[in-house]
C-alpha cells in the first residue's frame, strides 16, 4: 500500500511536471536538462520524494493521508517558486501566486488537524 501510494503520486507528480515542460526538456539528451528551472524543478520533486519516502505508515488512512499530503503540498509550493523565478507567462507566474498561497494554507490546515488528532 505504502509503496502504491508512492508511485501513484509520484507518478501525478513526474506527468504533471513533464508535461509543462518544452518537448526538448522531455527526451533523455540535449540541454533542456541543464536549465537552471529544470534544474530547481527537479530538485522540488526530489526533496519532496525523499521526504514521503521515509514516512512510515501508521495504518490510519487519515493520518496517513495528512501525513503524506504535506510534503506533497509543499512539493507544490517549491515548484511553484521555481515558476516565480524563472516563468515568463504572467497567466502562469499568476497561477504560481495562487498555488502557493493555497498550499500554505491547506498545509496550516492539515497541521492543525495533525496536531488535534495524534
Amino acid at each position: 500500500m505504502k509503496n502504491t501510494m508512492k508511485s501513484i503520486i509520484g507518478a501525478s507528480v513526474i506527468a504533471a511536471m513533464m508535461s509543462a515542460l518544452p518537448a526538448a526538456a522531455q527526451t533523455s539528451h540535449g540541454a533542456a536538462h541543464d536549465t537552471p528551472a529544470a534544474k530547481a524543478n527537479m530538485e522540488a520533486h526530489q526533496k519532496m520524494m525523499d521526504t514521503m519516502n521515509g514516512m512510515k505508515p501508521t495504518g490510519d488512512a487519515d493520518k496517513d493521508f495528512v501525513m503524506m499530503m504535506i510534503p506533497h503540498h509543499q512539493g507544490a509550493i517549491d515548484m511553484a517558486e521555481v515558476e516565480l523565478k524563472y516563468g515568463r507567462d504572467p497567466e502562469l507566474k499568476k497561477m504560481a501566486e495562487k498555488i502557493i498561497a493555497d498550499q500554505k494554507k491547506e498545509i496550516g490546515e492539515m497541521k492543525k488537524w495533525q496536531s488535534a488528532n495524534k
